[in-house]
């Protein structure tokens, strides 16, 4: 249960995950995640992740207390996604994909085994609501976490041959 703890913790936190998703291959499988829409309805995406994400990220995004220890059912509570969780350490196509398959689905796809608390809202959510809610959470950063943001995603993109 221990190693599990750890190994949940590090695909978790910052930039361990982002290392072990890079290493996995940098993408969602076999379908590449789409490209973001020309433009973004950042009114939508806030309205949206009100809707969706607010009950358990926090209506300002400052997540659940404890985040970063898995409770008694080895699941971890919901991160923040302001600056100070561990949203703004990875590249726009793990941040899609986690919101639209879940993250169970995801990281199996990389074959990592484990349990999450976020479902995927692939199946009520566009693909444009999904980029609009991530741009929400993105424009709430300060320059500093959304330069390095992009900065991974621009390189996951440049491995990936985009």
């Amino acid at each position: 249960m221990m190693l599990r703890w750890l190994i949940l913790f590090l695909l978790m936190a910052g930039a361990a995950g982002v290392g072990a998703w890079m290493l996995a291959g940098g993408t969602s499988g076999t379908s590449a995640t789409p490209e973001p829409p020309q433009s973004i309805d950042l009114a939508e995406g806030e309205e949206l992740y009100q809707e969706y994400c607010a009950s358990c990220h926090g209506s300002v995004l400052e997540g659940q207390a404890g985040w970063r220890s898995a409770g008694e059912d080895g699941i971890l509570p919901a991160p923040p996604h302001d600056e100070t969780g561990h949203t703004w350490h990875h590249p726009d196509s793990v941040l899609f994909d986690y919101t639209k398959l879940g993250g169970k689905k995801t990281l199996a796809k990389q074959g990592v085994d484990f349990q999450s608390g976020m479902p995927g809202f692939g199946d009520e959510l566009t693909d444009a609501q999904i980029w609009n809610i991530l741009a929400f959470i993105k424009s709430t950063w300060p320059d500093r976490q959304r330069e390095v943001q992009a900065a991974r995603s621009e390189a996951e993109q440049q491995k990936r041959g985009d």
